[in-house]
């Protein structure tokens, strides 16, 4: 909150300054015009007078011409009456009558603007920052319906921001951001119509929560992922299981498909240098498997004989 009230002071600071610090050109010439006809009329007659009288004269037609950039607008008052806007560009007003007490700047504005420690619907402390887009669409509602139309739209947005999140539970705010930057930018523009304001739109910045709360949620994070890796790999099981049982069907009114299925498993491991294998006694019994392991020991005894009796390579 303190911070908040330091970036508005600062920036009405700023307005007051370039409001004050404007350079009319106009003006300026008319002073100078005025000071050199009095001084070549006082020098002319020997008279003094005629300078102070042309000094007060060029003083007084100086505060008549004005200047408003293109994207401003100035609001007349007229003996503390509204009488309309004027600009861009040069106008005239007549002096100490009319005044111009601001100028509403009709170009898009950004205003950042956050909620500190503020409770989520599941009572989490959440720090929100985020940025709304808005513009003038009526100069003089602004000038009229509100002492301070910039002011009061910061308010608005940090209070409309802060109503939101006291709705939303935390898993809504993470995860559901534009639907709450939309609502939020229909609550800001609802309450700045009457003000002759418009809210384009409404960004979200930044989310902050507890680190405890961020440790916490990335452990439940970490257990959602393994237990989804447990499903899968149970599923897969199942589909394996699954093929395995439709494989079955295939062999179990066919014994020889059955025996050439061992045998080609049985092959396969044997093959590989140095492979080991278990086979039960009765499988060896049921499908003749002993012939064709000895077939295959005796075949693996004559690749080693003869890379024996081939010698080392000639040099």
């Amino acid at each position: 909150m303190p911070a908040m009230d330091e970036v508005l002071a600062a920036r009405r600071a700023a307005r007051a300054s370039r409001s004050q610090g404007r350079v009319n050109v106009v003006a300026v010439f008319i002073l100078l015009v005025s000071l050199l006809a009095g001084f070549f009329m006082a020098a002319g007659t020997q008279n003094p007078g005629w300078l102070v009288i042309w000094i007060v004269v060029g003083i007084f037609f100086s505060q008549s011409p004005k200047i408003a950039k293109q994207w401003e607008r100035a609001v007349v008052l007229r003996l503390g009456k509204y009488t309309g806007l004027r600009g861009p560009g040069l106008f005239w007003i007549t002096p100490f009558v009319e005044t111009i007490p601001i100028y509403i700047d009709q170009r898009v504005i950004t205003t950042s603007f956050a909620a500190e420690e503020t409770l989520t619907s599941d009572t989490v402390p959440v720090n929100v920052d985020a940025v709304l887009f808005w513009m003038v669409h009526d100069s003089e509602k602004a000038a009229l319906e509100v002492q301070d139309y910039t002011q009061a739209v910061s308010w608005a947005a940090q209070t409309g921001l802060r109503d939101i999140i006291g709705r939303t539970s935390l898993t809504e705010l993470l995860r559901g951001r534009e639907r709450i930057e939309s609502e939020l930018q229909a609550l800001i523009d609802q309450r700045s119509n009457p003000w002759g304001v418009t809210v384009q739109s409404v960004e979200m910045r930044d989310v902050i929560i507890p680190p405890s709360l961020q440790d916490a949620m990335s452990r439940e994070a970490q257990a959602s992922r393994e237990k989804s890796a447990r499903i899968i790999l149970g599923q897969a099981e199942v589909e394996i299981a699954q093929l395995f049982f439709e494989a079955a069907k295939s062999y179990q009114n066919n014994p020889t498909a059955l025996h050439l299925r061992a045998m080609n498993i049985l092959y396969e491991g044997l093959k590989e240098k140095g492979a080991l294998m278990l086979v039960p006694s009765t499988a060896v019994e049921s499908m003749g498997l002993g012939g064709l392991m000895g077939a295959a020991a005796l075949r693996q005894q004559t690749l080693s004989e003869g890379e024996g009796k081939a010698g080392p390579p000639a040099v």
